[in-house]
């Protein structure tokens, strides 16, 4: 059965499904709909329109839905759609859309995002992933499925974050980030392949082997980045990882200061 604290504020338009928890002093706001078996810690605010799928569980103080930190924003009707199962630690900051972006921010299944992170504005966030204390994403921001983005990372708006990529702790990133390999420092660099992200998820060693030689000859050689990717191309037999590996780059290329995204903008 559903549990509402007493000193839980819940709006009659809210919906929640069987088995959400509601805790003190929680606020859940209207329009805000919560699938089966949510948790909502004490203190946590969930504003909408917000449409949260099952299992979600959301910290003490955490503040989810509001309207976008966007000085264009003039109060247009917006949206956040999140998906099943995902972790919402405390201080974690998630806003809405804009009516100059896709209209809403979307969050995927499985995603843990730890304390003090914060998720702006018309962001789609994939599946698995770990935003960790303190992770700041600006506006229009693109992440894919199970990456790793360390403590106080920070990344510029329409920045678009690759598959299973680990980003390092207190990195400044302003350009796409490909998938399957490690960045850090500042200025980022690519520093290698997140092999153990990607033992984690079952790859063969023989395409790992295969992802981290097209590694080497893209990032550890002196001929121009085009020139390294067609050598790869033309060595044929591609695995998935590399193809997708190629395929982003070639978006990244197409886009503006290193971010693909930067064309989709409307303003």
């Amino acid at each position: 059965m559903t549990a509402i604290h007493p000193t839980a504020v819940v709006d009659p338009r809210a919906e929640l499904g069987a088995g959400v928890r509601v805790g003190p002093h929680a606020v859940v706001g209207p329009e805000v709909v919560l699938g089966d078996d949510c948790e909502v810690g004490e203190g946590a605010v969930l504003r909408g329109p917000s449409a949260i799928g099952k299992g979600n569980v959301f910290f003490p103080h955490c503040v989810v839905g509001t309207d976008p930190q966007d000085l264009k924003y003039k109060g247009e009707r917006t949206s956040l759609r999140m998906g099943d199962g995902n972790s919402v630690r405390e201080f974690v900051t998630i806003n809405r859309g804009t009516a100059t972006g896709s209209g809403q921010t979307v969050v995927g299944d499985r995603n843990l995002f730890m304390a003090c992170s914060h998720v702006a504005h018309d962001c789609e966030i994939g599946n698995g992933n770990v935003l960790s204390n303190n992770v700041l994403l600006g506006g229009h921001i693109a992440i894919e499925d199970n990456a790793v983005l360390s403590g106080a990372a920070a990344v510029n708006h329409f920045v678009t974050i690759g598959a299973a990529a680990l980003i390092g702790g207190l990195t400044r990133i302003v350009q796409d980030v490909p998938p399957y390999l490690i960045v850090e420092g500042n200025p980022a660099k690519v520093r290698g392949v997140n092999l153990v992200r990607l033992q984690r998820l079952s790859v063969p060693e023989d395409r790992m082997q295969s992802l981290q030689d097209a590694y080497r000859a893209l990032y550890r050689s002196d001929k121009p980045l085009l020139v390294s990717m067609e050598e790869v191309r033309a060595r044929g037999s591609l695995t998935p990882e590399v193809q997708n590996l190629l395929a982003f780059l070639d978006r990244s290329l197409t886009g503006i200061n290193g971010r693909f995204r930067e064309t989709l903008r409307k303003d």
